[in-house]
């Protein structure tokens, strides 16, 4: 059986994971710098299965404008081009033999707008995930028994700050990501 402190701790990490993953999701969006975490979501065929690019080879960002990918095995310089040719992240990658070279094209203000709606709607998505949170610890509240109503009414106010709390830190990420987006 379940208390009224399990259910609230249940909510807040269901909460602080739904913030992490909008992290997570909006890190590998492009804004106007290089980023390592850009090529996080490309997989390449290696070995006979799909695997994260991060698990062939070291991905850095020596200038702003510019990703290497150091593949370990030099057998996977093909490959791992290819892969991110076709991870429709709007990249033309150039390799010299040696070392994958991923140059970043500055952003068009049409791609910029593009870009900050999709942040919108990751960050939505997080939300949802948030109230979802939300909504499962009110209920598991509510069915616990031989507990007043009084504390009851007192864990779902709990719930409820965790849910404004963990709506605010999605706002003030998406804020920072849209100004680094719409940055020139």
């Amino acid at each position: 059986m379940e208390t009224l402190q399990e259910v609230t701790k249940h909510a807040k990490q269901q909460m602080r994971k739904a913030v992490e993953n909008t992290k997570r999701e909006l890190a590998t969006i492009r804004s106007g710098r290089a980023t390592t975490s850009l090529l996080d979501t490309v997989k390449v065929d290696a070995y006979g299965q799909q695997m994260p690019l991060n698990q062939v080879g070291s991905v850095a960002a020596p200038e702003a404008q510019l990703l290497t990918v150091q593949p370990w095995d030099k057998s996977l310089l093909g490959t791992i081009e290819k892969a991110i040719l076709t991870a429709d992240l709007g990249l033309n990658p150039s390799n010299d033999g040696n070392i994958i070279r991923v140059p970043l094209p500055p952003l068009t203000e049409e791609r910029r707008k593009e870009l900050v709606k999709i942040v919108r709607k990751l960050a939505e998505e997080g939300k949802i995930a948030i109230r979802h949170a939300r909504t499962e610890g009110n209920s598991a509240a509510k069915k616990i028994e031989h507990v007043s109503d009084d504390e009851k009414h007192r864990t779902e106010g709990d719930i409820q700050k965790l849910h404004d709390d963990a709506v605010e830190q999605i706002n003030s990420i998406v804020a920072a990501k849209e100004a680094e987006i719409m940055e020139v």
